[in-house]
């Protein structure tokens, strides 16, 4: 027999392995403590009504860092919380100015508050306040009712207000969706953008339909159209867009089948191309369209009836419908489409009329058949009436067709640098 105690042994090392379990577990408890208690744990969130506006107060257990700005289509205020948890039982709060709110998850443990507007209002204030008199932190948000004008004046990155302005986006950084069960506010990774803006350009008419025919030179609208798209397609991709042309020889495409190139291709932006004409030679000028329930003037309606004629025109119709059942399919696009349209509209009226000649109302709506993607902005650039002697001659320049190419691209550089824009990216 054995001389060694057994008995010692296991008891020691029972011992021995005990204590460095209880070291462990106090180790590892002390890590959640700190990791649990780190955050800003938000206890509460008020909304109260003041005479010309709205005040929020989040009640917390320490101070934040915070960043509060505005953002349009829908008009909504948006609070970042750094580092913060917050218990989406305070999702529901409304008042006179705010409508709803919701509640995302960014990137880490940062969260996102967004407070949709019933009406245009502009943030004053946004403060923290200390714990006195047996209350907590509170970070305080003081809004404005104001005019339309007067709160897209104040939307973006821009004119936030923060306690810390290396907290959060940066106007090159935008957030990548993905919705929670619990929220309808997209989740914000934070992670720089990297993906190409893919668009698709649309040259009108090819092939058996020419389009306008020039009153002077007898151009083609349809080779007019295909080299403006072909010297656009050129801009753009040396601005590293990826860029598609609907057709890129003389070929006829029915106007559905144009949509479905630009889904295809998962489009950010669609532009159809085309050359207008007139009646009276005189008429001249550049402009722009998306799409509306009804045509805005009689010359909108005419010229939408003839562009629709044209899948008749390649042996296909519209599925067999009638005109009113057509026209009500083609206004079935979403809100959030149009807007886009209408905002992309907006800056390339702008550019545009830096360098030639644009007709009264330049930004116009019409039922045009290639505008009706559902979910692809979309206009139709209308470059001037080859019925005049002068735009014909221009249009047919190569360096007239550039200088148009060089607006339309800085337009959509502008476009896709908007911030409601650039945060679906």
């Amino acid at each position: 027999m054995s001389k060694f105690d057994y008995s010692n042994f296991g008891w020691k090392n029972a011992l021995r392995r005990c204590k460095c379990f209880i070291a462990t577990l106090l180790f590892f408890s002390a890590f959640l403590v700190n990791t649990v208690f780190a955050s800003t744990i938000v206890q509460d969130m008020r909304i109260g009504n003041q005479p010309d506006g709205a005040r929020v107060v989040f009640d917390m257990n320490k101070s934040v860092n915070y960043r509060v700005f505005l953002l349009d289509s829908p008009r909504r205020v948006v609070i970042d919380l750094a580092d913060s948890d917050i218990d989406r039982l305070y999702t529901k709060a409304q008042n006179q100015v705010i409508a709803g709110t919701r509640i995302g998850k960014m990137q880490g443990n940062d969260k996102r508050v967004v407070m949709d507007l019933s009406r245009p209002a502009t943030v004053t204030k946004a403060f923290q306040i200390p714990p006195q008199e047996g209350k907590s932190w509170r970070l305080v948000i003081d809004m404005k009712m104001t005019s339309d004008g007067q709160f897209k004046n104040k939307i973006g990155n821009q004119y936030a207000l923060t306690n810390n302005k290396t907290f959060l986006p940066q106007e090159e950084v935008a957030p990548q969706e993905k919705r929670h069960w619990w929220s309808s506010e997209p989740e914000a990774t934070n992670k720089p953008v990297n993906r190409k803006r893919i668009i698709v350009l649309d040259p009108g008419h090819g092939g058996k339909d020419p389009g306008a025919i020039g009153a002077t030179y007898k151009t083609y609208e349809k080779n007019i159209t295909l080299a403006m798209g072909k010297e656009l397609q050129k801009v753009l991709r040396n601005k590293g867009y990826i860029v598609y042309l609907t057709r890129d020889t003389d070929i006829f495409i029915p106007l559905r089948q144009r949509i479905k190139i630009a889904q295809k291709y998962k489009a950010n932006l669609f532009m159809s191309i085309h050359a207008d004409s007139a009646a009276n030679r005189n008429a001249t000028g550049l402009s722009v369209y998306t799409l509306s329930d009804t045509a805005s003037d009689k010359e909108a309606a005419a010229l939408a009836e003839r562009e629709n004629k044209a899948d008749i025109i390649g042996g296909v119709d519209l599925g067999g419908n009638s005109k009113e059942v057509n026209d009500i399919l083609i206004s079935l696009s979403q809100t959030d489409t149009r807007n886009k349209s209408s905002k992309y509209a907006t800056y390339l009226v702008g550019e545009m009329a830096k360098c030639t000649k644009l007709v009264r109302n330049t930004h116009r709506f019409a039922g045009f058949a290639v505008l009706k993607a559902p979910d692809i902005p979309s206009v139709l650039l209308e470059m001037g009436y080859l019925s005049n002697r002068t735009e014909e001659s221009n249009l047919r320049q190569q360096s007239y067709r550039n200088k148009l190419a060089q607006a339309a691209a800085k337009a959509i550089d502008r476009y896709f640098q908007d911030p409601e824009i650039a945060s679906n990216f």
